[in-house]
């Protein structure tokens, strides 16, 4: 029990670690103009910093014990781990379109041309719709799984009934 507190304790601190850098990489961003490739590679470098964060734990840890002790409680939030990598397969299903279109135009590299990001490609404003529902339906996924294993490691290891 004491090796399993440890570890879950260590998951649990990389999956929480992994917040601040997603935070940080959309402040990069939003706070960007314009988005150069510069602060592409910028913003990009510290979200996967943040799904490596998230990701190893969830595939090294959590998904293998998870059928040992699956109950309702740990169901919801398998369920809504789940649902988080959903949507961000759904983002990858905007972004990746999006960064073919603004590369074919040269964006990254000259951005100063006077050319609205929407009239490069007839489907951005889907594509964009797309990576932005994503991207919000990742972070509350994620959140509302991370809120539920803090409740669940709260449970097992400090033996609070809930």
């Amino acid at each position: 029990m004491v090796e399993d507190v440890a570890v879950a304790t260590v998951a649990g601190l990389l999956v929480t670690l992994s917040f601040p850098f997603y935070i940080y990489g959309a402040w990069i961003i939003i706070d960007a103009e314009p988005v150069t490739w510069g602060v592409l590679r910028h913003h990009l470098s510290y979200i996967f910093v943040g799904l490596t964060l998230n990701t190893v734990p969830v595939a090294v840890w959590m998904i293998p014990r998870l059928f040992d002790q699956l109950g309702g409680f740990a169901a919801l939030h398998a369920f809504f781990g789940v649902q988080a990598y959903a949507f961000l397969a759904f983002a990858l299903t905007g972004i990746v379109p999006i960064l073919r279109a603004k590369r074919e135009y040269n964006l990254y590299n000259d951005p100063d041309r006077d050319i609205e990001i929407d009239e490069i490609h007839e489907n951005m404003g889907a594509w964009r719709m797309r990576l932005r529902g994503g991207v919000v339906g990742y972070v509350g996924c994620w959140l509302v799984a991370w809120v539920l294993g803090v409740v669940r490691y709260a449970m097992r290891y400090n033996e609070i009934p809930i």
